[in-house]
């Protein structure tokens, strides 16, 4: 695949599919007018992307998502999707020019020193998933917006955005759950390219407090908080974060 434009990769975060960037995506179109080519490609597993390793592996899926990019793109990642786009830039350098992170964190569970979601929250949605899939996300979407002005709005786009596209496979849900205990810390302090952030300050997932930490691992990083945002800034905060985006761009 090889365009003369410039090539910006969003993935998406844990239990959904490419349906949540599909207003942002809109947007972009109408405002950039055709200078970007723009890929949304699904996690394996999820929404039109049938296929997926199993085990589910964290080698195995960054390997899958790396072989539908070209070198040399934008990448940017929300939640889950920004871990992946973490272990991308560590292990394609050449794939990713520039990292972005939307609401997302080498490390998502809380550990000494380090603020993320408590071990009991992820056995919780472990042990849900196998009864019911649907509501299980339904629920975990629900956390995503709390906090936000807009909650209830977002997270009605966030279902309708997602329901276009075919359920994910119960097994790529699971598996991919368990790639939110990985520890990345050291791989995103060793990137070399530039590396940016697009956070909610009131994001109950990766608490705002990560920003600074983040900063000490990647001193040169560009790290934005959204004063009103919670975990799915890009849907609460749609102006401000294509803003951030054009300028991440430039």
């Amino acid at each position: 695949m090889t365009s003369d434009k410039p090539v910006l990769v969003l993935l998406h975060g844990w239990g959904v599919n490419q349906g949540v960037w599909h207003g942002v995506a809109q947007q972009l179109e109408s405002q950039l007018d055709g200078k970007i080519q723009l890929l949304t490609p699904d996690l394996p597993g999820f929404g039109l992307c049938r296929g997926y390793p199993q085990p589910y592996q964290l080698d195995a899926v960054v390997e899958m998502l790396a072989a539908q990019i070209p070198a040399q793109s934008y990448v940017c990642g929300w939640s889950l999707g920004g871990l992946l786009a973490i272990a991308m830039a560590h292990r394609y350098p050449h794939k990713v020019k520039q990292l972005g992170l939307i609401a997302a964190s080498p490390c998502f569970m809380a550990q000494q020193n380090w603020p993320g979601m408590a071990e009991a929250i992820m056995q919780q949605f472990a042990r849900a998933l196998s009864e019911n899939l649907p509501l299980t996300i339904e629920r975990f979407l629900a956390i995503q917006a709390m906090g936000s002005s807009s909650a209830r709005a977002d997270i009605k786009v966030l279902k309708q955005a997602i329901m276009a596209y075919p359920m994910a496979d119960i097994a790529a849900v699971e598996g991919a759950l368990q790639l939110l205990k990985l520890d990345l810390r050291q791989q995103f302090a060793a990137l070399t390219q530039p590396v940016a952030g697009f956070f909610g300050r009131l994001d109950s997932l990766v608490p705002v407090k990560v920003t600074d930490l983040l900063q000490q691992l990647q001193p040169h990083g560009q790290f934005v908080v959204a004063a009103h945002a919670s975990h799915a800034p890009f849907i609460s905060h749609q102006d401000e974060f294509i803003q951030w985006l054009r300028l991440w761009l430039n």
